[in-house]
């Protein structure tokens, strides 16, 4: 096992470092897609676009949750710039996702309180945690980065991405069995007609 040295002279093992990069590499091409299904402004592509980039990238949610807690080398984080402006990508996906773009869901299962949201803030949200500890990666702080993707992946984006998952399933769920049946409704409306006509 070879070691290398982190940020400020912190020792991070070979197999942090390879686990670091997988996470960094799924974070990477999230926030990539994300942008580009933005700019694209295709709603029909972009639920099922979306479905498949929050899958991937809560498998590697679901990785980080799984391991031992990461810790931070102070109580303050590293300065590694300003966030990126996300604000642009959020009103695209707003304007393009319509009005599937607000959902209700329970925040806390343990707790359970239905809350409204919309699905381009909570996208623009996960994106802001996740370029997060990308910064501290590319900034060679393997260890801070490690810590803040777990860190917000079980207070925030996990959440989130759960969440607008459950959304986007549902969109494509009533676009595909919600089908009318015309002899049905033609039944539905012939009885309505009987029922609202006057006795003989």
């Amino acid at each position: 096992m070879t070691v290398s040295e982190g940020a400020e002279g912190r020792a991070v093992d070979g197999d942090t470092e390879d686990f670091a990069q997988q996470i960094a590499d799924s974070v990477s091409s999230f926030l990539l897609a994300l942008r580009a299904i933005a700019r694209e402004a295709d709603g029909g592509r972009a639920v099922s676009l979306l479905l498949l980039e929050i899958s991937q990238v809560l498998l590697a949610g679901a990785r980080l949750g799984v391991q031992r807690d990461f810790e931070p080398r102070s109580d303050y984080q590293p300065d590694v710039g300003p966030e990126a402006d996300v604000d642009e990508m959020r009103l695209r996906l707003a304007d393009m996702l319509g009005n599937v773009d607000t959902y209700a869901f329970v925040f806390d299962p343990y707790v359970p309180e239905v809350v409204a949201s919309q699905l381009s803030d909570d996208l623009a949200s996960i994106a802001t945690d996740l370029e997060n500890g990308l910064r501290h990666f590319r900034s060679g702080d393997v260890a801070e980065a490690l810590w803040w993707w777990q860190f917000s992946y079980v207070s925030s984006w996990g959440n989130l991405a759960g969440a607008a998952l459950n959304a986007l399933i549902s969109v494509v769920a009533h676009d595909r069995l919600d089908v009318d049946n015309d002899d049905e409704v033609e039944l539905i409306e012939a009885a309505e007609a009987v029922l609202d006509s006057d006795p003989a």
